[in-house]
């Protein structure tokens, strides 16, 4: 699969060529569900937290005498069976995140790339760099290329001109390539890869 080239004013300035043995294959969205989980659940802040009958405040005398008051026997008034009680087994903070195989990752890296390729919605730029941090130029890059929605640019080493330009348009991200994961793209309308970063992920997806 070929794809042209395009400067910043959109005027083709050459082509790449995305290898088949790479795109060519099915779509495997079992393995981009999974990225996409395992990249929601380690974002969790995971904060959450109720008391159990060690925090909760109140004594820790017998409330009355254990025989012949005709009520309960009970040791404590934090015990979960009253008002004011500890939870029983209560949420405390903890970290969501986990671990999925590489190949796993990168599989699903695949083929959401490859999703992308097939609905023409990737674009390749010769490079993504600015000449000062002005979010007006990388606006009417934008249009100029016809990006409308969410976009997310790659690029292989981030220029920081760029990056802080454009990380206030609301629907556009700058993703290094090495850090590009496929909830980054599934999440986007288009993709808009350099040259290098093109080149790059062909590499490490083969």
């Amino acid at each position: 699969m070929t794809i042209d080239v395009v400067n910043g004013d959109n005027q083709k300035v050459g082509s790449v060529d995305f290898d088949d043995a790479v795109f060519a294959g099915p779509v495997k969205l079992d393995l981009v569900w999974e990225s996409v989980v395992r990249q929601n659940a380690a974002a969790r802040r995971g904060t959450h937290m109720a008391k159990n009958r060690a925090l909760v405040s109140g004594t820790g005398k017998k409330p009355y005498r254990q025989k012949g008051t005709g009520r309960a026997q009970v040791g404590s008034s934090r015990t979960p069976l009253w008002r004011h009680g500890g939870t029983v087994f209560p949420p405390q903070p903890r970290s969501y995140a986990y671990q999925l195989p590489k190949k796993v990752e990168k599989g699903a890296l695949r083929a959401a790339l490859t999703a992308k390729l097939r609905d023409s919605a990737v674009v390749v730029v010769d490079e993504l760099k600015a000449a000062e941090r002005k979010t007006k130029p990388v606006v009417e890059m934008l249009q100029r290329l016809g990006l409308k929605g969410k976009s997310v640019f790659v690029d292989v080493a981030l220029d920081d001109n760029f990056h802080r330009s454009a990380r206030n348009i609301a629907g556009v991200r700058v993703v290094a390539s090495a850090k590009l994961t496929a909830r980054d793209v599934m999440d986007a309308e288009r993709v808009v890869l350099t040259r290098a970063a093109a080149t790059r992920l062909q590499e490490v997806l083969a």
